[in-house]
């Protein structure tokens, strides 16, 4: 079992010195990281991640929550096809608060083929 990458964040989550594994034997990582690695960069296999890395520099507009659902199916497609997820939903929320202007909230939840439930939050900043 692999060491759960807390998405919010952004590291391994460790309790009281010890690492937390990952609840869904590794898809939770395989999730976050889909989504994190910009596509094209990782060496060993050029089809993983996303574009939600060219998001960043867009403005924050009502498109831009469109684009980030649609990078973000793109992305988790193949833990779809692979037969480890049954389903996968993705949300967008923006955040309308004043002091966190230019900033997205992904809402994804995941229905192992083992039947279990991952959701987790992953923020998205744009300029």
């Amino acid at each position: 079992m692999d060491i759960y990458l807390d998405p919010l964040q952004q590291d391994y989550q460790v309790v009281n010195g010890a690492p937390v594994r990952d609840p869904m034997a590794g898809l939770a990582n395989a999730a976050y990281l889909r989504l994190m690695v910009p596509l094209g960069s990782y060496w060993a296999d050029p089809l993983l991640g996303s574009r939600l890395h060219e998001l960043q520099r867009e403005k924050d507009v009502a498109r831009i929550a469109v684009l980030a659902k649609q990078y973000s199916e793109s992305a988790l497609k193949p833990l779809l096809d692979d037969g480890r997820a049954l389903r996968i939903t993705v949300g967008v929320t923006r955040v309308k608060d004043a002091s966190a202007a230019g900033r997205h909230q992904l809402s994804i939840e995941i229905l192992a083929a083992s039947g279990e439930i991952k959701s987790f939050q992953l923020p998205l900043k744009v300029i």
